[in-house]
């Protein structure tokens, strides 16, 4: 086999991970975890449980972070040690097993050096993503059930939590609606890029054969903050519907008028909320969305942060950007980035880090032209 020399690309890594510590803070956040490892194991922890919850899922989330990141070096330290038994054996089988931990390494210092842009406001903060169906009728209904489990699958993958809130189905196929809230570090800062319309061209199952449909649907991406809490909102600027929670088609998977539906006068928003078994736990958890959404209204003027946030989506013609088109040929293309994938199954299946990745990036530098 032909020796192989990843000299300069170890170098080149090791160079580039210097700088994302350094970005980081690793001392920061080995005291980050200290403090909250204390607090996790404090006795009356559990006296108070959104605390508790916020204290745990904070540790968790800091754990994660710095064990990928010491992960690295050790993984760069042996890398180096395969390469070198690779070819002191002059043995194919170790030579492939080194390129793809190469590869495997360059993939990881990628996403970490990506989420080193990371650095708005609510950038760290939990995820609440919205989907609504746009025009398209039927198609659109589909096709927004097919983004809904799209990012379901994609924070699978990366084994985040996720908290359906709400989702309400369409009469035919597919939903009307679905909000859903993914807790990781830096999710809202993550996803906050896939806000915006996306539209899917393909041979539709629900039309006439051998015609093609054109549909839309928008995702909404908000921060879920916990100051929030200390946005008072008046009961009397509250408006307050209670229904069952419904499945699919309309049918009933519960007996008891537990979901939940705020309405906030003064601003219009709505919020719904039909994933806890209770009346009293699905309005907490509405109101908290409802906190962090009026938060961003005080903190970025009404019009500027729907338009920075929810994206001012109209999910309608001439605003799309991501199309989906599975016919007359296959592509996923972001209309921002110029970034592209030929096989939309694996878009679908969750595969959105390419789109993600290139869309920080790209964030990053429209801010700074």
């Amino acid at each position: 086999m032909d020796e192989l020399d990843f000299t300069d690309d170890i170098n080149a890594l090791r160079s580039t991970f210097a700088d994302i510590r350094a970005v980081v803070g690793v001392e920061k956040l080995e005291a980050e975890i200290a403090e909250l490892s204390e607090q996790a194991g404090a006795p009356d922890l559990w006296d108070d449980t959104d605390k508790a919850q916020k204290v745990t899922s904070a540790l968790s989330h800091r754990q994660a972070e710095l064990a990928k990141i010491v992960s690295i070096s050790s993984r760069l330290d042996d890398l180096e040690i395969m390469v070198q038994l690779a070819n002191e054996e002059s043995d194919d089988s170790a030579a492939a097993d080194a390129r793809a931990e190469l590869t495997s390494i360059q993939k990881l210092l990628g996403e970490l050096e990506v989420q080193t842009l990371l650095n708005g406001e609510w950038d760290a903060h939990p995820a609440v993503i919205t989907i609504r169906a746009g025009a398209g009728g039927v198609d659109a209904a589909d096709f927004a059930e097919m983004l809904q489990r799209m990012y379901l699958r994609w924070a699978e993958k990366h084994k985040y939590n996720v908290t359906i809130m709400d989702t309400s189905y369409a009469e035919e196929a597919g939903i009307k609606s679905s909000t859903f809230e993914i807790d990781a570090p830096y999710a809202f800062g993550t996803l906050s890029v896939e806000a915006g319309t996306h539209r899917l061209v393909r041979m539709s199952p629900f039309g006439a054969a051998g015609k093609r449909q054109t549909s839309f649907a928008a995702v909404e991406v908000i921060p879920l903050i916990e100051e929030a809490g200390a946005i008072e909102v008046p009961d009397s600027d509250i408006r307050v519907d209670v229904f069952r929670s419904s499945g699919p088609g309309g049918q009933s998977v519960n007996t008891t008028d537990s979901a939940v539906r705020l309405t906030h006068l003064p601003t219009g928003l709505v919020v719904s909320m039909q994933n806890e078994k209770s009346q009293i736990q699905n309005r907490a958890a509405a109101m908290r969305v409802l906190q962090s959404r009026l938060l961003i209204l005080q903190r970025e003027q009404e019009a500027a942060a729907k338009k920075e946030f929810a994206g001012n989506i109209t999910a309608s013609w001439g605003d799309q950007m991501r199309s989906y088109v599975l016919a007359p040929y296959q592509m996923v293309k972001d209309l921002r980035t110029e970034y592209e994938e030929g096989n939309p199954s694996k878009v679908f299946d969750g595969d959105l880090d390419g789109f993600i990745n290139a869309g920080i990036k790209w964030r990053k530098r429209d801010t700074e032209d």
